[in-house]
């Protein structure tokens, strides 16, 4: 029983890492993390910069037509 339980989990891991290698590979995957990391980029210079979260705590920015309350 436990020699087949270890050939299993060796097969499931060998397909894992198949199907992961398969993914990594494609195009799709690095335009993916290429979107995904200006997409970072772009929040932490917002974050870091302070003028969203400074306007968002304006007076002014609650009184505004559509603000979420």
């Amino acid at each position: 029983m436990g020699i087949r339980d270890t050939i299993l989990a060796t097969v499931a891991l060998a397909l894992c890492l198949l199907a992961l290698a398969g993914i990594v590979s494609t195009d799709v995957y690095s335009h993916t993390a290429g979107a995904e990391a200006k997409g970072l980029g772009a929040l932490q210079r917002e974050v870091l910069s302070g003028t969203q979260l400074a306007a968002a705590s304006a007076p002014d920015a609650a009184a505004a037509p559509g603000a979420v309350r």
